[in-house]
């Protein structure tokens, strides 16, 4: 058989060096650090000062596209959407904050899942477990626009969390896209109605933002520890009971 010539030391070490890099576990420790970094810059700069505070230099419609982008960016730092969403209304009043959040949203939203899913679903895959994580990866990947809305529609469920969630399941980008917009914008608008009408809190229409937040917050805690009781239940119900299976008969001697 002819030999397969070898390639040369510097191009066999430049082709080990570049299946390391592009490896699972590289692409996934290289999202740990850029998430790492983000939030650092974001505790030591603190950029959801100057969106409160408005950008400088800029009005109209410029002032509304480049709140929307630091909105995206600030959400995959992980600064909460609670206070961009107030800073919004605050800032832009209704008609232009809400369009600006919902924007900063999708963009937030689209850029963890894209992270999530070029860095880190590869290596995460193989170590999904448990009943509970293994639900909700089918549900995501087999009802992709259903799940998400749901997720979105439930106040405690941590944005982020949603985000990378749906990034390691095989649901695709633009259901996820649309499902967030659709989801998000009911909880959205309360915070930019409260943050438009702050400075006058006895206002009705401060009172009815806060009053929609609040029986959307009970709700979810209710639901939250209903399903946390029907799961221990389930659990224990499992432990105890018996084992059910019919067993067969004795052979005659």
């Amino acid at each position: 058989m002819p030999r397969v010539p070898r390639l040369p030391l510097p191009y066999a070490a430049a082709v080990r060096c570049s299946r390391l890099l592009l490896s699972p576990w590289a692409r996934f420790a290289l999202l740990v650090v850029l998430l790492a970094g983000a939030a650092g810059v974001v505790l030591a700069w603190q950029p959801q000062h100057w969106l409160i505070h408005g950008l400088p230099r800029t009005s109209g419609t410029t002032a509304v596209v480049l709140f929307a982008l630091a909105y995206g960016l600030c959400t995959v730092a992980f600064v909460p959407r609670p206070l961009l969403n107030a800073a919004a209304g605050a800032l832009y009043g209704i008609h232009a904050g809400l369009p600006a959040a919902i924007a900063g949203t999708v963009l937030g939203a689209g850029l963890a899942f894209l992270l999530g899913r070029l860095l880190g679903r590869d290596a995460l895959r193989p170590f999904l477990r448990g009943r509970i994580v293994l639900s909700l990866d089918r549900q995501l990947s087999r009802h992709g626009f259903r799940s998400t809305l749901a997720l979105r529609l439930f106040p405690g469920v941590p944005f982020a969390a949603a985000n990378y969630a749906a990034a390691i399941s095989r649901i695709r980008l633009l259901p996820f896209l649309t499902a967030t917009a659709a989801g998000s914008a009911a909880n959205t608008a309360a915070y930019v109605v409260a943050g438009s009408r702050a400075a006058s809190p006895t206002s009705p229409v401060f009172l009815g933002a806060l009053g929609f937040l609040g029986v959307t917050g009970v709700a979810a805690a209710m639901v939250a520890r209903r399903t946390r009781t029907a799961r221990a239940a389930d659990a224990s119900s499992e432990v105890t009971s018996p084992d059910r299976r019919a067993t067969p008969p004795a052979e005659s001697a």
